[in-house]
């Protein structure tokens, strides 16, 4: 062994991979075997990739690499395995597997749900995601759990919360060995601890034949540091570091910690955990390494940036207490020459620009480009942008399980089940992509439409039943749909049947739940759900989930199973296959280290994003992690900003963020602060988001004008409704799409009750009564009720409507008998007449006719809401009532004979503190009857000679203040003309 460690470092202005490559090749590549030999110890399988590329790019021929190993790959003792073969060490060493991870999630939310009482499964499993990430920081910590059971006594004022918190945790980490024994395994971090020893041991007893390197390392798990000690002092050994900062003054290095513990006090200062050379100079501690044996690699990588470079990052990222010496620093220590910045208005335009930046830069042939960016939405922004150039980058961090097809499926057949299919949630299920995939897709949209059709509206009852009886009502005036909707839907029940039973109880076995949710997907998809490389995942993980749901949680609640099923998946990435763009890259943080582009875009530095909030512990409190010794919520901050600046080394760098988020104003990431307040201001590029803006503004400028279409005669309308004549005299367009052009607004699907829904069911409702219970008042409010408990509203809703409902629904009734004392009765209830008027049929329906004791005709008109004023009748709307009092008068009723002596409105709104009152056009205050006829009949004539028989164009929003159905507003584009065409 060597007494003097070899360790170096390679500072951030030099591209990582391709420094390392060019020394390494440099050092043994004169011989054909010389790299062969040699085993190359790297972080991750990313690194193994990026460094195999960089080594690609320098060779110019073929060449034959080391062996490159990830020290945290799950499978390291496979890959470790041949770098102890050729010299026998190692084999006889027996170290029990790991378990597996989805088997050790669910036996520790099996004990957190036993620790937790009446606890839900996904809720266990929630907790249990963070009981394992602490047990793997005191395992790769080496602390031992024992040492918890102390802590309660030692420290007395450690608020309740955190008591039960630490005697939960100290139970279930007393249980924790005896289950693992049990089962022959042990953790995952304990083997890879194990592991890293085992070859520490042998390298340190016959060190292997050509060089060892361990390149790119920043972890300082005590093991790992072991393993870089051994390796560092190893005759032909070497550890090379990314951007150690040699230069830091010994005051300022000595500050970052950690440090030991007050003799007097026993207490440990706290280190600047959020500092970005903390990590590493606790790995050089651990490692038995000064800083000053730490030397530069004089290697470059052909695409470095200016040396000076170096000293500004390293400036830019000084200790909060050390930042005053920004204001002595030389200009070139602190001059960020070729960063630039971008500021801009929100996500959207940041996603667009940074695009453009991409774009721009492959404009220029073999240059690379890479955005790096924790902001998993922007970089799929980013991607979308470059589609419309044909362009794939290469998104390496890939997308979470559950934002692919197969896991968008399962997670809306999951809440399908828990909303006993809600018609918005069975549409995302019947309409997904992946499912009836093939020949027979395009009759499956079909039925899957009318469906969706069928469907809009107020929400049918719960379960597929609830939807078969929905589609076999065959009133109103969509049964038709319904009807052949029916005849779809009967194919697709028994699909769905089964997986429904399951879900029958509120709480039921986790493994019933996955098992059915499995085959229902099945059902549905064949084999389209478990294909490709997002399928496959998916189905190993259904695979695992099941076998290890026995030994897990109970009681899982229905409505868990998606967001359970949501956590799980999140950690499941899938990556894109190859094929995408040779020079274009999206990086996440991890995958960003050690690699560098000519052109580096550290996108999303907003507060929140980069750095990313720490994720709270709910099982240790922080100052049990800092007297253990655990690394702190913090030292993710701190590993950020190691990321953040190493990615400033690039040659060409540009930092972006937006200024507000989906939802409020952002606050700029302490990093960009940084930034600006060393630089006195970073230069801005302009340009790029000038060419966003730019991309897609119109050319010029032509406003659509005010609609006016003039069909001919022989097109328009020979029949006309009497409560579409105000629509035609007020808004002719609006008629014109509504009734030439067959054009309506669609209800929303699963909509609550709107107005003109509940004025229907009123409609209904006093139809029903007067039909069927001949206007009995006993009978009306049981009608009421009957139709509320059918209705599937929002519980709110229905507890704001019910009352109004009923109090006015009594309110009628006791009209309706106090009308008879005199002598007036019903005589029809929604009836429907027409007469020919001016060459035109006018139709219409009359809520209710009644009939007064000498003979006369009243016609009533129900209103949910407040009934037309005296104003809109002078000016000639609101004729309702007069045309059906024309059509009565001319006999068009039939089974209707008499002249109408009355008008009346039926409102239902509030009045003088009661709901329910009556309103008339005419007596007292109004017309009189025989007028009110005749008003209405030159009315009417006058606006069918204008559009109905003559020429006159349907010209929009006539006159709006009589117009305030907005349904056409879109489709005549008013807001381009509206206030500029009179």
């Amino acid at each position: 062994m060597s007494v003097r460690p070899r360790v170096y470092t390679i500072n951030p202005h030099r591209a990582f991979a391709d420094a390392l490559a060019a020394g390494l090749i440099a050092r043994y590549g004169k011989g054909e075997m010389g790299l062969a030999q040699g085993v190359l110890l790297v972080p991750s399988n990313r690194a193994v990739r990026a460094i195999t590329d960089a080594f690609v790019r320098r060779s110019g021929s073929g060449l034959l690499l080391p062996r490159l190993i990830p020290v945290g790959d799950p499978e390291l003792d496979e890959r470790i395995g041949g770098a102890l073969d050729p010299i026998g060490i190692g084999k006889d060493d027996h170290i029990p597997p790991a378990i597996e991870p989805v088997e050790r999630l669910f036996l520790l939310a099996r004990l957190v749900q036993e620790q937790g009482g009446d606890m839900d499964a996904a809720e266990a499993l929630r907790l249990a995601q963070d009981l394992a990430r602490t047990l793997d920081q005191l395992l790769v910590e080496e602390v031992d759990p024992l040492r918890l059971r102390n802590f309660a006594a030692e420290l007395p004022d450690l608020s309740l919360h955190w008591q039960k918190s630490l005697e939960r945790l100290t139970v279930i980490l007393d249980r924790w060995p005896g289950i693992l024994r049990k089962r022959g395994a042990i953790d995952l971090a304990d083997r890879r601890n194990r592991l890293l020893a085992s070859v520490a041991q042998a390298w340190r007893t016959k060190h292997p034949p050509g060089f060892v390197a361990a390149a790119g390392i920043t972890a300082a798990a005590p093991a790992v540091a072991r393993l870089l000690r051994t390796v560092s002092r190893l005759p032909d050994g070497m550890v090379v570091l990314p951007a150690l900062d040699l230069d830091m003054p010994e005051d300022e290095w000595e500050r970052l910690g950690p440090h030991e513990r007050d003799p007097e006090t026993g207490r440990r200062e706290r280190s600047i955990e959020t500092h970005p050379q903390f990590n590493l100079k606790l790995l050089l501690d651990r490692m038995g390494v000064s800083r000053k044996e730490v030397e530069s690699w004089r290697w470059g990588g052909g695409r470095d940036a200016p040396a000076v470079r170096s000293r500004a990052i390293a400036n830019a990222m000084k200790a909060a207490a050390d930042t005053a010496k920004w204001a002595v620093l030389p200009p070139a220590e602190r001059r960020l020459t070729g960063v630039r910045a971008m500021e801009l208005a929100d996500p959207a335009e940041e996603a667009q620009t940074i695009a453009i930046a991409l774009r721009e830069a492959l404009e220029e042939e073999g240059r690379t480009a890479a955005l790096v960016t924790p902001d998993r939405g922007l970089a799929r922004r980013v991607s979308a942008h470059l589609r419309r150039w044909g362009i794939e980058a290469d998104d390496s961090a890939g997308r979470p399980l559950s934002q692919t097809p197969p896991g968008t499926l399962l997670l809306a057949l999951a809440s399908a089940g828990a909303e006993q299919f809600a018609p918005i949630s069975l549409l995302a299920v019947l309409k997904h992509p992946l499912v009836r995939k093939g020949d027979n897709r395009l009759q499956w949209l079909e039925g899957a439409r009318m469906l969706d059709l069928a469907l809009r509206g107020p929400r049918p009852p719960a379960g597929l039943a609830g939807i078969t009886e929905h589609l076999a009502d065959r009133s109103g005036r969509d049964r038709d749909l319904r009807e052949r909707a029916a005849s779809w839907w009967r194919e697709v029940v028994p699909l769905l049947r089964p997986f429904e039973e399951t879900f029958r109880s509120d709480r039921a076995d986790p493994a019933t739940l996955l098992a059915a949710l499995r085959e229902a997907v099945s059902r549905l998809t064949g084999e389209e759900a478990w294909g490709g490389q997002a399928g496959r995942e998916a189905a190993r993980l259904f695979a695992d989930m099941e076998a290890a749901a026995r030994h897990g949680p109970d009681r899982l609640a229905r409505a868990s199973l998606a967001p359970m099923l949501d956590q799980l998946m999140a950690n499941v990435a899938i990556r894109p296959p190859y094929g995408q763009h040779p020079r274009l890259f999206i990086w996440g943080l991890l995958e960003a280290r050690l690699q560098h582009a000519d052109l580096m875009i550290l996108a999303g530095l907003n507060e929140g994003t980069w750095p990313q909030l720490p994720t709270p512990d709910p099982w240790l409190a922080p100052r049990i992690r800092h007297e253990l010794g655990l690394p702190s919520l913090e030292r993710r901050i701190g590993l950020s900003a190691h990321d953040f600046a190493t990615g400033l080394g690039g040659r060409q760098v540009i930092v972006t963020r937006a200024r507000r988020d989906a939802r409020a104003p952002a606050i700029a990431s302490r990093f960009w602060l940084r930034l600006e307040a060393m630089t006195g201001g970073l230069t801005r590029s302009l340009y790029h988001r000038k060419w966003a803006m730019a991309l897609d503004r119109p050319t010029c400028h032509h406003p659509a004008k005010r609609p006016e279409p003039s069909p001919p005669k022989a097109l328009r309308p020979g029949t006309i409704s009497v409560t579409d004549v105000d629509r035609l005299k007020a808004d002719p367009y609006a008629f014109y799409a509504r009734q030439m052009l067959r054009l309506s607004a669609l209800e929303a699907i699963d909509a609550d009750p709107s107005p003109a829904w509940r004025g229907t069911a009123v409609h209904a409702i006093l139809e029903s009564w007067m039909k069927e219970d001949d206007c009995d008042p006993a009978r009306l409010r049981p009608r009421a009720e009957a139709l509320l408990a059918r209705t599937a509203a929002h519980p709110l809703l229905r507890a704001l409507w019910q009352p109004r409902l009923l109090e006015a629904i009594e309110w009628i009734a006791s009209e309706v008998e106090r009308n008879a004392q005199d002598g007036r009765r019903p005589l029809k209830a929604e009836v429907k007449g027409a007469i020919d008027v001016a060459g035109i049929r006018l139709h219409g329906r009359a809520d209710r006719i009644d009939r007064r004791v000498d003979g006369g005709l009243v016609i009533l008109d129900y209103k949910t809401g407040t009934p037309p004023g005296p104003k809109a009748i002078a000016e000639g709307y609101s004729m309702q009532l007069g045309l059906l009092g024309l059509i009565a008068e001319r006999g068009g009723f039939e089974g209707v004979d008499g002249s109408p002596v009355g008008f009346e409105y039926w409102s239902l709104a509030k009045k003088a503190g009661r709901l329910g009152h009556v309103a008339s056009p005419t007596g007292k205050n109004g017309l009189d009857a025989a007028d009110f006829t005749s008003l209405a009949a030159r009315n009417f004539i006058a606006a069918a000679n204008r559009w109905l028989t003559g020429n006159e164009p349907f010209t929009a929003k006539l006159h709006p203040e009589y117009a305030p159905y907005g349904e056409h507003d879109q489709l005549m584009r008013l807001d381009e003309w509206y206030g500029r065409d009179g």
